[in-house]
């Protein structure tokens, strides 16, 4: 009898962990994938930098590994322990002088972008590899290396650059999950002498691009596989539209390239058992949904209204979510009687523009700036829509607890948001597939026009509640995420 197979040994690269350190999406996917797929059977672990908030939630740490001075730090020491609940098996890079700074992982007091940002990341790619060839913890190493967006995309350079192939054993693998290509790590090419990599990295086969260092590019070139967040915004990045000028790039590894949707922490996002909320409710005992609406309601200030149709929106103030879109449409939907509920913050100008929206109404718009995890579940759980109308959306986590708890989507048919959310039209509703509302086109007469739709279907509420039991009977876990990219692990070879 042979002996079983080992587990496949993973390592998530990231920069950021839900609920320890979160900007946005990225942490919750760092936070959820490696998990789940443990639960497949997969060694699954996370590197993580050095930040105070993440330092603080690694437990039972110990010192597995200690070189410098390296990247501008004197010392660097790699540490493994235990994230979360779940504890999951994680290791993260001490290096004081690199990450010892409170607030964002990425910029600092005044707004901008650490000045040695090249560095922090760059040491975050090069730990990644030196764990991919067995070089820090004598009894660990990576058959996987999964990095994720720019900040862990000098991982597959890393690789590449300082022979990950071991003696007697089989190469690392790369695999570079773009999360949003707009964020590429860019950086002035005189940087290059700094990070260690060979010299022909610096050219058009390695990092470079147009005459400046472009981390994701780089692993965008030297990554064995490519993955992004959906299906559709695969087919969307290889065009000069979505392309963020990598469009040609991404053309010329087409055959490496594969889009699979995001799933949620269905543990976290359970609208059974959220403490958040001021009642318990599922798919087959919705009741609870009412009173949730009518204390988010309260909170907010807003008049107590029941059969008043409440739009969330839970999301970063900028331009690319399509805030300033559905500010324009705002006195349609309010003229139709609507409520809106919004958390988020952001730009300047649309924080100012939302909280003159809300002063204007107050009894029927209600704006908190700032980010707060468990308003955020409350918010999701009180309103009847949420809404996402973003430009562009590479995968997008919103419309998915929208769908977990029963607050249909009105979305942008864009991205991730065309591949979750089945419009509600009349072919959909009679075949009972109908979980939300989708338009065409970022403008507010398209907008506008879904906005009428799901008022029509308000006003039907046997057919509305047949929407919702149809939206929270989807299945938004990791499951069958993370077993697809447990196959597509496998068949690196």
């Amino acid at each position: 009898m042979s002996p079983p197979e080992a587990p496949l040994r993973v390592l998530h690269v990231a920069a950021e962990c839900f609920p320890l350190l979160k900007t946005g999406g990225l942490a919750d996917v760092a936070g959820a994938l490696p998990v789940a797929q443990r639960r497949l059977g997969l060694d699954a672990r996370l590197l993580l930098p050095g930040h105070p908030a993440l330092r603080e939630g690694l437990h039972d740490a110990v010192e597995v590994a200690r070189f410098g001075p390296a990247f501008g730090a004197a010392r660097v020491s790699l540490l493994a322990g235990a994230l979360g609940p779940a504890g999951l098996p994680a290791y993260l890079i001490d290096a004081p002088w690199l990450y010892e700074r409170e607030g964002s992982p990425y910029v600092g007091p005044d707004g901008r972008e650490w000045s040695d940002n090249h560095l922090r990341f760059a040491l975050l790619g090069f730990v990644a590899a030196q764990l991919g060839a067995g070089a820090l913890d004598p009894r660990w190493s990576a058959r996987v290396v999964h990095a994720h967006d720019w900040h862990a995309a000098l991982a597959p350079a890393y690789l590449a650059a300082h022979g990950a192939a071991r003696t007697g054993a089989a190469r690392s693998r790369s695999v570079l999950t773009v999360h949003n290509l707009a964020y590429q790590g860019a950086f002035p090419m005189d940087r290059f002498a700094e990070l260690g990599l060979p010299v022909w990295m610096s050219g058009p086969a390695g990092i470079e691009f147009h005459g400046e260092l472009r981390f994701l590019k780089g692993g965008l070139v030297l990554a064995d596989r490519i993955t992004t967040v959906s299906p559709t915004y695969a087919r969307e990045i290889l065009t000069p539209a979505e392309g963020h000028q990598l469009d040609g790039v991404l053309s010329h590894r087409s055959d490496a390239l594969t889009g699979i949707v995001n799933g949620i922490d269905d543990a976290v996002w359970n609208p059974a058992a959220d403490a958040a909320l001021a009642a318990a409710y599922s798919a087959a005992d919705p009741a609870g949904k009412a009173a949730c609406k009518a204390a988010l309601q309260r909170e907010l200030g807003l008049r107590p209204a029941p059969r008043t149709p409440l739009l969330a929106v839970v999301s970063r103030l900028t331009p690319q979510k399509g805030l300033d879109l559905l500010l324009s449409a705002l006195p349609h939907w309010l003229g139709k009687g609507g409520q809106v509920a919004l958390l988020g913050a952001g730009d300047r100008p649309l924080e100012s523009a939302w909280r003159a929206a809300a002063q204007a109404a107050p009894e029927a718009v209600g704006v908190r700036l700032g980010y707060d995890e468990a308003l955020a579940h409350r918010i999701v759980a009180g309103s009847d829509l949420i809404g996402v109308p973003s430009r562009f959306e590479p995968c997008g986590l919103t419309q998915l607890y929208g769908l977990r708890y029963g607050a249909l989507p009105l979305v942008h048919r864009v991205g991730g948001l065309a591949d979750t959310v089945t419009d509600a039209d009349e072919a959909a509703l009679r075949a009972d597939r109908a979980t939300g509302f989708a338009f065409a086109g970022a403008t507010r007469e398209a907008l506008a026009y879904a906005m009428d739709r799901a008022m029509a279907l308000w006003a039907r509420p046997a057919d509305w509640a047949r929407v919702v039991r149809r939206a929270m009977a989807q299945d938004t876990s990791w499951q069958a995420p993370a077993a697809r990219y447990a196959a597509l692990y496998r068949g690196l070879g």
